[in-house]
């Protein structure tokens, strides 16, 4: 089911097909169609998609007050509790994040600095239909809200044309989003893009998606601002004697029940722990409720790798740069400095992933396919602006200006240092703005 590799092996089989991209040129080929077809008819195409795709044509876009009501006897009590106490979790952690607009005076007559404002209008994508996600409205709406947006757009795919699931709905009202429209695929981001009779744009899409989704998201940006483009779920481990096999199995499972392309990797220095480990994973495996979706990834696109030591367990994780990486070493917190490339790190055998998932607080849209060598998951930054100002005083303009015009002509920009030139003169001249009152 899962195969034991050496680190020669698994550089060879996994880090040199790093960029895996699931090349589908009709995928690309309809979401541009459909990109282009709500640009230009709005309600009209998007009412044609969801005929097709969703099951029928929603009597409101816009979720009512009712509905959301109505949503909130549907829902468990204890699941209720459950989403609020996550909600406070990822609060608290998101909240720490905010920055501060800066004024640095580096002379008497200089004043520079940074402003951060809020983006405006923002739309997060909740995959539906035959699956709820909850955990991710809460994550990708909580950090907007204490970013400062405006206006936070929530759109899910109808169930059956029609209704958005009420455990949705809650974790919306939740989170504290108010405007909820029943669309998904590629045409809700195309909806969001370019806005249409009954659903006005946005100026930044983020949340997950399929591959529809995912194409149209690449497509619009420009026009919007996005996220990250989501790839297959994945997560390294790092385990050593100390670990335990059957709670490595688990971790390695939760992963690839996601989807077959998701990845489930574990570096070891202990034989034993590879052995015992593997053992598990057919053993739990055989009574997962996605098991066949789960045998596919572990298969294809997972490993089990004997290292020589924790060196060389780092090594390959920082080349991999996965989603999530599991520290299950004695002392884990020791080795936090040797981390150079993930997503989201868990320490100790009783952080799993899951925890992440959905409780804790850090978030979980996360960089995938080896961009956590890059990029960072969603935070409160990614619903920021920053804006540099400055300020100098004649004195400091003139005194800079003579490198300025310089720097200038160097590049053959005369009208740049005409720009300081001509304050120059003017201040040779006897008049100066400042002191002419």
């Amino acid at each position: 089911m899962i195969s034991v590799y050496t680190p020669d092996a698994f550089r060879a089989s996994f880090l040199s097909k790093q960029k895996i991209r699931e090349d589908n040129q009709s995928v690309l080929k309809d979401v541009q169609a459909i990109l282009t077809n709500v640009q230009q008819n709005g309600d009209e195409a998007i009412e044609a998609y969801a005929q097709k795709f969703d099951g029928g044509v929603p009597s409101n876009w816009l979720v009512t007050k009712d509905e959301k009501e109505k949503a909130w006897g549907e829902v468990a009590e204890e699941t209720i509790v459950a989403l609020k106490r996550a909600a406070e979790n990822i609060r608290s952690f998101h909240q720490k994040q905010l920055p501060t607009s800066r004024f640095m005076k580096t002379e008497a007559d200089i004043t520079s600095g940074q402003l951060y404002r809020a983006i405006e209008n923002v739309g997060i994508y909740v995959p539906g239909g035959t699956a709820s996600y909850p955990s991710s409205v809460l994550m990708n709406a909580i950090p907007a809200i204490i970013a400062g947006v405006e206006r936070v757009v929530m759109v899910s795919p109808a169930r059956n044309g029609e209704s958005i699931s009420p455990l949705l709905l809650v974790a919306a009202e939740i989170a504290g989003v108010q405007e909820i429209y029943k669309i998904g695929g590629a045409h809700a981001i195309a909806a969001l893009a370019y806005g249409t009779e009954s659903i006005p744009s946005v100026d930044k899409i983020v949340g997950p998606g399929n591959a529809y989704v995912a194409t149209a998201k690449s497509l619009v940006f420009g026009d919007v601002g996005i996220d990250m483009i989501a790839g297959p779920s994945e997560v390294a481990i790092i385990a050593d004697e100390t670990a335990n096999p059957i709670f490595i199995a688990a971790d390695l499972l939760a992963q690839a029940e996601h989807d077959p392309f998701a990845r489930s990797f574990l570096f070891s220095t202990s034989e034993r722990v590879l052995e015992e480990a593997k053992a598990e994973v057919e053993k739990q495996c055989a009574i997962l409720p996605r098991k066949e979706i789960a045998e596919q990834a572990l298969q294809n696109r997972s490993a089990l790798v004997k290292v020589t030591d924790t060196d060389e367990a780092f090594e390959l994780a920082n080349q991999l740069a996965p989603e999530h990486l599991e520290i299950q070493l004695d002392q884990p917190m020791n080795y936090l400095g040797k981390v150079r490339n993930a997503g989201s790190v868990f320490l100790g055998n009783y952080s799993p992933e899951p925890l992440g998932d959905y409780y804790a607080g850090p978030n979980h849209i996360l960089p995938t396919s080896g961009t956590a060598k890059f990029s960072s998951g969603l935070s409160v930054d990614d619903f920021l602006k920053k804006t540099t100002f400055l300020y100098y005083s004649e004195k400091a303009l003139l005194d800079a200006a003579p490198d300025i015009m310089n720097l200038a002509k160097v590049e053959q920009l005369e009208g740049h240092a005409r720009a300081i030139q001509v304050r120059v003169e003017e201040r040779k001249g006897g008049i100066s703005d400042e002191n002419s009152k």
